[in-house]
């Protein structure tokens, strides 16, 4: 049987076990005539088959694939495999196999023990990578400690770029979000203080909110998505292209010349963006309540004022420095591990965002137990 060089050939359909021999060229080239071949043979034969790969000439994934799948349904035997093939089938067949065809249909039931294993690897690897953060913390703290001993290791030029990448750049989008969430909150706060005639203490919200809590939380997530992202992508792409070995070899230490300029930069420039954008959502929550409440911005800064507590603008401010170093450790620890592909990159990028503001919250859920504590 032939078809655009695809060649199965019966060479002994006596006995209980048929024979065939495959000929050709089993590429994706010919995958239809092939496919046609394989049903041909299927209705031909029936069962009891034996394949004879011996002579094929070539083949790549696809044949490999239709080969598997026709000795599968057809419950034949396939014998005399080229050496140079055997690895190809061997890999097509884990493939096929490793996953049902329809994951719908996978589980009729809830296998529990299956669940509990997965939980428990989820469980070992989350452990594994929160022990993995620990000891890099302990030593960019080490670094760090050896740095400030010894200033003439320190790298200035390295530090200004960073607080002008993630402090006076980010400048416009903190501004914007900032304003933006300022005239939110205004809105919606007004909106429900109205019900009980109390729309001036909407100045109230604004400054004790924004002040003590969303203006530092805002800017930090803020931060992380765009300064954590590019530390992990910068430092991962260094890893791809070699250039952290490199370091190494000429005897510098990675932490010293890549994250601890990062640490600094971000710990000086994150509190003045949390200035920044606390000025910014109370001017923005000033100018919605101009609008919707006819607070003139004199009447809107006595208020202000009146509600204004040095120490509440502390609290906030306070925590910008912490959020900061689990920024730059997180997306600094992610960049160096990075495996030699584009995919790692965007793969650690992507976890390296997630974890940074899953601590920032974490922290700052800390800070507010903390002061509660301390009725502050």
């Amino acid at each position: 049987m032939a078809d655009s060089g695809v060649f199965i050939e019966p060479v002994d359909t006596g006995g209980r076990n048929k024979l065939f021999v495959a000929r050709g060229r089993w590429v994706v080239q010919s995958a239809m005539p092939l496919d046609k071949s394989l049903s041909d043979l299927g209705k031909l034969a029936g069962g009891g088959v034996r394949l004879d790969l011996g002579q094929i000439e070539a083949m790549d994934t696809v044949g490999a694939f239709l080969l598997l799948r026709a000795a599968q349904t057809l419950d034949a035997s396939v014998d005399n495999v080229p050496a140079r093939f055997a690895t190809l089938l061997e890999h097509v067949e884990k493939a096929v196999t490793k996953e049902p065809a329809h994951p719908r249909l996978r589980h009729r039931h809830f296998d529990v023990v299956g669940w509990l294993a997965h939980v428990g690897q989820v469980a070992f690897r989350v452990s594994a990578n929160a022990i993995e953060l620990l000891d890099f913390f302990g030593l960019v703290v080490a670094t760090s400690l050896r740095v400030l001993i010894h200033p003439s290791r320190f790298r200035p030029v390295a530090l200004l770029t960073q607080i002008q990448r993630n402090g006076w750049m980010a400048l416009p989008i903190v501004g914007l979000l900032a304003f933006l969430i300022g005239v939110v909150i205004a809105y919606q706060g007004a909106d429900q203080l109205k019900q009980f005639g109390a729309q001036i203490l909407t100045v109230n919200l604004l400054g004790v909110g924004i002040l003590r809590e969303l203006g530092v939380l805002i800017t930090a997530i803020i931060v992380a998505g765009r300064s954590g992202s590019a530390f992990t992508a910068e430092i991962g792409a260094m890893r791809v292209n070699e250039e952290v070995d490199a370091l190494e070899t000429l005897g510098l230490d990675p932490i010293e010349v890549l994250v601890i300029p990062r640490v600094f930069g971000l710990i000086i420039a994150l509190p003045l963006l949390t200035f920044f954008a606390n000025v910014m959502a109370i001017v923005g929550g000033g100018a919605m309540c101009w609008v919707a409440l006819d607070i003139a911005p004199p009447a809107f800064l006595e208020q202000l004022k009146s509600s204004f507590y040095v120490l509440t603008f502390w609290l906030g401010v306070i925590k910008a420095p912490f959020f900061a170093f689990v920024i730059a450790m997180v997306g600094c620890h992610a960049g160096l591990h990075v495996q030699r592909s584009a995919e790692s990159v965007g793969h650690f990028t992507t976890a390296s965002v997630v974890r940074s503001i899953f601590l920032v919250i974490v922290i700052d859920a800390a800070f507010s137990i903390i002061f509660a504590q301390l009725h502050i």
